[in-house]
């Protein structure tokens, strides 16, 4: 009997222990598990990227939501701004109307009593004139009351 006669009864009898300890049983069952927390890691690790996908597809919906926020807001103070030029160029127009319109209305007023002054100097005049011609050319109480008339007569038609 030779040494390899002796190895395969220790190999057989190896065989044999392994089958009857269930070692093959206890390693494929290792491996299942082995398999299963696998799985389960990969299970885990799909499920973790759906909701980063989820978590970055959120995040650029709210980014875009901020922008068009931002662009609406932008756009309304733009608005805004027209509208506060529009209506003070509106309000400068108008003060600036109202105020020529104020001093045309002083320069009539200083021009109509210009005239009245000019008129009443004229008719003033014109009575001191008429006065002393008529003095020079009427004499006595007769002068006088022509005098009278006259300067009411001027006085009526200047005014």
């Amino acid at each position: 009997m030779d040494s390899s006669f002796w190895a395969l009864v220790g190999l057989i009898i190896f065989l044999g222990l392994m089958v009857y300890l269930k070692v093959p049983g206890m390693v494929t069952r290792a491996l299942d598990a082995r398999a299963d927390k696998v799985r389960g890691e990969l299970e885990e690790a799909r499920r973790l990227r759906e909701e980063a996908q989820a978590v970055l597809a959120d995040f650029r919906r709210k980014t875009q939501n901020a922008e068009e926020e931002a662009d609406a807001i932008l756009a309304q103070a733009k608005a805004e701004a027209a509208r506060m030029t529009e209506e003070t160029e509106a309000a400068l127009e108008e003060m600036i109307t109202r105020r020529t319109a104020a001093a045309e209305a002083r320069i009539a007023q200083a021009e109509a009593q210009a005239l009245g002054e000019v008129r009443s100097k004229a008719a003033e005049l014109a009575v001191a004139a008429s006065e002393k011609v008529l003095a020079d050319q009427v004499q006595g109480d007769a002068a006088a009351s022509l005098i009278d008339s006259a300067i009411a007569d001027v006085k009526a038609r200047i005014n």
